[in-house]
């Protein structure tokens, strides 16, 4: 008995030793669990033990920074101030950018029944401000005496969309810094996009602040890194682009590679014997199993 006893303990010290230098990252909080972006759903991530909360944010007509996957209310996930559905190709008129904050908070973005995330639990949520998630947070942290999480937050902006969806790269990038620098959490912030001049512009203005470039199609590492113009501190791809190769050509360029979104223990632990340096995961409960039956 006491040996088994000195085994799980050894266990849970490398668990937790594994934990704190891989980079676990919760997508839209725990979006298999909760509702996507919700404070909620960045809560329940924490419970699970992420190192790092992934957000995607959009910008409102008053020049708020909301949490939100689109720069509209997506038909999927949505229902109307009155509770009624938004159809599918009415979903873009519900534009976030062109209301002021106040009119975006009185959708309801949790209690409709997601078909891609059956287990979802449901309940009324709004989208909130990043700096409203972000004191919810370090409160919670804080109140339950846990590790302060780091925070990766994604700028949203559609190809062409400037002036319609969303501001110019700069000025979106300049609304996110105001409420990162105002919550003193320049060292625990990455920012990372699909739109690489909001990475050029962070990397010229905010020179500090940690990078991340997010990668969907199969395209060449060096094409992309030339492309951005700099070494970003993450290299985050779709996880079914990632290989050995593509793991060691961004580990001798110095740079983290983080896929998303894995939500199998399988695929868990096969990346985890790649050597990535960290995963996006809509469910962070099963990133423990998948870690102890990679060992």
């Amino acid at each position: 008995m006491k040996k088994q006893i000195l085994t799980l303990a050894a266990m849970f010290i490398a668990i937790q030793t594994f934990a704190q230098k891989f980079d676990l990252q919760g997508q839209r909080g725990a979006r298999g669990l909760m509702p996507e972006n919700t404070i909620p759903g960045m809560i329940k991530a924490i419970e699970f033990g992420v190192n790092t909360l992934v957000m995607n944010t959009v910008i409102s007509k008053d020049k708020q920074v909301v949490l939100s996957q689109e720069p509209y209310f997506n038909a999927e996930i949505s229902l109307k101030p009155d509770g009624k559905a938004i159809s599918l190709k009415d979903q873009k008129k519900y534009n976030i950018y062109k209301m002021n904050y106040e009119e975006v908070k009185k959708f309801d973005v949790g209690s409709k029944i997601h078909n891609r995330y059956p287990g979802q639990q449901k309940f009324s949520a709004y989208k909130p401000l990043l700096g409203e998630t972000i004191d919810s947070v370090e409160a919670y942290v804080k109140l339950n005496r846990l590790q302060k999480p780091n925070y990766s937050i994604e700028t949203k902006l559609i190809p062409k969309g400037d002036g319609e969806f969303q501001p110019e790269p700069g000025e979106f990038v300049d609304l996110i810094m105001e409420v990162v620098k105002s919550k003193k959490l320049e060292k625990r912030v990455t920012i990372q996009s699909f739109d690489i001049r909001t990475l050029q512009y962070l990397h010229e203005h905010y020179p500090k602040i940690k990078t991340g470039l997010l990668i969907d199609e199969k395209e060449n590492f060096e094409n992309n890194i030339q492309e951005l113009g700099f070494n970003p501190t993450v290299y985050s791809p779709y996880s079914v682009l990632v290989g050995k190769s593509l793991v060691d050509r961004c580990h001798d360029a110095g740079i983290k590679i983080i896929p998303w979104t894995i939500n199998s223990t399988k695929e868990m632990k096969y990346l985890i014997g790649l050597g990535v340096d960290g995963l996006v995961t809509d469910y962070p409960n099963l990133f423990k199993a998948a870690y102890l039956t990679e060992k």
